[in-house]
């Protein structure tokens, strides 16, 4: 089995990426997704947040509202590693339990956005760094919805793209049309699946 670190900074393109990967074949995990999961009533997960962050974080229904969340933990370096502590060890329990029931030929993504910064990148036998600049970045950001300030304070927490480069096994542009950035994705498939 391939186990396989896909990351980039925000509004590089990742999850656009990340499906492409799928549709090829690969299993492909977003850790964002996955963590978001352990924020439902009754997990283990969502207690501990509850008792860190207290019930200001709640929405009407008692759910954990991630913008009110991602308000406070942006905004403040210790509650922010409070969280990753909490969630982090989770994530990498589950990923554990899903790695064990894929097929041994399998490619096995992860699809994370601060592997580089956490160190993470360690634990993958690849890693595969989505590039796009700066500009390219906040533009896609802010028409997702994302606010100038919101895109501005989340940049600022990840390393720069240039520098991430340096840590890939592969790097994957895109800038270009989707079908250029297929075709470059394509290649990185191929030649994870045919790697010994």
């Amino acid at each position: 089995m391939k186990k396989v670190g896909l990351t980039g900074n925000i509004g590089c393109g990742k999850s656009t990426v990340a499906e492409m990967f799928r549709k090829l074949g690969a299993y492909v995990v977003d850790a964002d997704k996955l963590i978001h999961s352990f924020y439902s009533k009754g997990h283990p997960v969502y207690k501990k947040v509850l008792d860190t962050f207290g019930e200001g974080i709640l929405d009407k229904k008692g759910n954990i509202d991630r913008k009110k969340l991602a308000g406070i933990v942006f905004s403040d370096k210790e509650k922010l590693r409070k969280l990753e502590e909490i969630t982090h060890k989770a994530l990498y329990e589950e990923l554990e339990r899903i790695e064990k029931s894929l097929p041994e030929d399998a490619v096995f993504i992860v699809e994370a956005s601060l592997l580089v910064e956490k160190g993470s990148y360690k634990k993958f036998d690849k890693l595969i760094v989505v590039y796009a600049p700066y500009e390219v970045c906040k533009e896609r950001a802010i028409k997702r919805g994302l606010s100038p300030e919101d895109f501005e304070r989340r940049w600022k927490l990840q390393m720069p793209i240039e520098e991430k480069v340096k840590f890939a096994d592969y790097v994957i542009y895109s800038t270009g049309s989707l079908e250029e950035t297929y075709e470059q994705v394509k290649k990185v498939y191929e030649e994870l699946k045919s790697d010994p």
